[in-house]
């Protein structure tokens, strides 16, 4: 069975390691024809519709609303679960579910219910147009609505989503605002540009936005026009940064667990060494390379679970976190980003050494995983994650929060 052939299950997970195996079973089915998706590029449906059948979708939505009422470290392994099989899918879920949490980031107790009941009921899968490197979208205020305008040049989720986020300017002022609105409209046009290097299936292209009108009651945390900020309205970037961390561990996992599989079967020892091996896994520097990118991986995912931890404390009392809890968070969840970028670039680049010659050819697919990381590692510059550690560490400093800190 594929990605793109239909599968239910029978019953749902009751657990969070349970969970977690049935995001396994959905990466075993992503990785049967990853590489035959990812040479295609074609629209993701099946993808999505696998992440809505397999209950995935609505892991951090309310249990009584047919959630698992799961917590951000589960959702995290959930990632990296999902990437081992498909870099893009591990994506877009990731996204989705920083996406799916914007209510309780900035959003109203009575905002925040009405979305999560919606989205978890409905299985909602969500898309955002928030690329903070674009100029904002502009908010016109026409009395009870509020109209988004302008356009972003990345825009994940794309036309799988059902539900796009929106962030803009209101005219005038300097003030934010986030809404959850249909992606069916005529006033979002999905351009169908997104052409790189790797996370080919993420549908991360451009997006116009044409005069979306929103009621005022729907902009997310204002009450009669108006917003009152907490910290934790700013903890949208250290969530989302390591969202990105484990979909890179999950791509590097599949891209050592896909080369030792060759390597076993299929790379030859080579016959002109000193000591010449009857395999190649028997081979000195075969055993060495693994043994050291294996080595190098779990820490990339221990120092992964340790920031998740670091999350989930804060997320027990979101309406009391501190500045200096969000800021040694940022840190480590920083640390943990480039440990991960640099891990999975490693990996990605040194199972060619280890697999051999005939493990370039285009129908094997090793290229995948190295492309993946090095495409979305790119997102914001790693040298300003290890600055942030390195102003911590040296002067004590902490990171102040932006759109990429």
């Amino acid at each position: 069975m594929t990605a793109s052939a239909p599968h239910t299950w029978s019953t749902a997970p009751s657990t969070a390691e349970q969970w977690v195996d049935r995001a396994r079973e959905v990466a075993a089915l992503l990785a049967v024809d990853a590489v035959a998706r990812d040479r295609a590029g074609a629209t993701p449906h099946a993808e999505v519709s696998l992440l809505k059948d397999s209950g995935l979708v609505t892991l951090l939505g309310p249990v009584e609303h047919g959630g698992a009422g799961l917590d951000w470290s589960t959702a995290y392994r959930v990632i990296r679960e999902v990437a081992v099989g498909d870099g893009s899918i591990g994506q877009l879920l990731g996204y989705h579910y920083l996406w799916f949490w914007t209510a309780r980031l900035v959003a109203t107790p009575e905002q925040v219910a009405a979305v999560e009941e919606r989205a978890t009921r409905e299985r909602w899968f969500f898309g955002g147009a928030v690329n903070p490197r674009d100029s904002d979208l502009t908010i016109v205020d026409e009395g009870d609505e509020i109209v988004f305008t302008g356009r972003k040049s990345f825009s994940t989720g794309g036309k799988v989503s059902d539900v796009t986020v929106l962030e803009g300017v209101l005219e005038g002022t300097e003030e934010h605002v986030f809404a959850i609105v249909p992606s069916r409209q005529d006033a979002i046009v999905f351009n169908d540009d997104w052409d790189n290097l790797g996370q080919r299936l993420t549908e991360s292209g451009s997006v116009e936005i044409r005069g979306v009108r929103v009621p005022w009651s729907d902009a997310a945390g204002y009450v009669d026009k108006r917003f009152r900020p907490r910290v934790y309205n700013t903890l949208n970037v250290p969530l989302i940064q390591l969202v990105f961390t484990n979909f890179y561990l999950g791509i590097a996992r599949g891209a050592l667990t896909a080369a030792a599989a060759y390597t076993r079967d299929r790379t030859r020892p080579w016959p002109f060494a000193h000591d010449v091996k009857g395999t190649a896994v028997e081979e000195f520097h075969v055993l060495d390379t693994y043994g050291d990118l294996q080595a190098k991986l779990w820490a990339a995912e221990a120092l992964a679970d340790r920031a998740a931890g670091v999350i989930e404390a804060i997320n027990t009392h979101p309406d009391t976190v501190t500045e200096r809890e969000r800021g040694e968070a940022a840190v480590v969840v920083a640390a943990a980003k480039q440990r991960a970028i640099d891990t999975g670039l490693e990996v990605g680049t040194r199972v060619f050494d280890v697999t051999g010659a005939r493990a370039t050819a285009n129908t094997v697919g090793l290229d995948i995983f190295w492309r993946n990381i090095r495409t979305h590692s790119l997102h914001d510059p790693v040298a300003h994650k290890r600055a942030e550690v390195g102003r911590y560490a040296l002067l004590g400093e902490l990171p102040e929060p932006t759109w990429y800190t």
